[in-house]
């Protein structure tokens, strides 16, 4: 099969999602397509440039999934509607790929054109909604964080030791609070209340109509 920049990314998740950032390498790249590490420069010159590449995908997938998302509302949704659909669909996209919380994350720093895409989105449905223009940056940056820190605690691996029915029997006791909140709601469920307190939080920056 001839040998692409689209099978050396496909390659390149599938090793990052097996060994992580430092465990990447060219040569990993090139023996998991069965050819010598130096055909893949002629394609993708670095590793550097390979991340980025990686990054990318992972967020022009996410736009793209958000695109969809958003044509589909009801024409007479509103900005928080939009907002939910942007981050349903973000998170829904970073946790297709192992590891895609961490490629999401760098995305924006290796200027990639997806991950800003997505930012100058949510950006315009934030200006769109009445935040004032020096709020913007900073609540559209909070619900971008909120997301990907939400998928990186969801790929978190297990604790490497056992965890006993005894370890657990004296919880609700000493900790009642944080015990009945973490049986309270599936992840789907606080995922979305989540989204939605920050934007309740967003909405107090915006000035009702007629107030100067």
């Amino acid at each position: 099969m001839k040998l692409t920049a689209d099978r050396i990314i496909d390659a390149g998740m599938a090793v990052f999602a097996e060994s992580g950032y430092h465990g990447l390498s060219m040569r990993q790249v090139a023996e998991r397509l069965d050819v010598h590490a130096g055909s893949l420069y002629y394609h993708v010159p670095s590793k550097s440039a390979l991340l980025q590449l990686m990054a990318d995908r992972v967020a022009r997938q996410a736009y793209d999934a958000g695109s969809a998302a958003l044509a589909a509302l009801p024409d007479q949704s509103d900005w928080k509607t939009a907002i939910e659909a942007q981050a349903v669909t973000l998170r829904q996209s970073i946790r297709r790929h192992r590891g895609g919380a961490v490629m999401f994350a760098d995305s924006p720093k290796m200027l990639s054109s997806g991950a800003l895409s997505l930012m100058e989105r949510l950006l315009h449905t934030l200006r769109d909604a009445g935040v004032p223009d020096e709020h913007l940056t900073i609540a559209a940056d909070t619900l971008l964080s909120h997301i990907t820190g939400y998928v990186l605690q969801e790929e978190s691996e297990s604790p490497a030791l056992p965890v006993t029915a005894e370890d657990v029997a004296g919880l609700p006791e000493r900790f009642p609070l944080t015990v009945a909140a973490v049986a309270a709601y599936d992840q789907e469920e606080k995922f979305l209340r989540s989204v939605r307190m920050l934007c309740a939080g967003i909405g107090t920056l915006i000035e009702p109509p007629g107030v100067a």
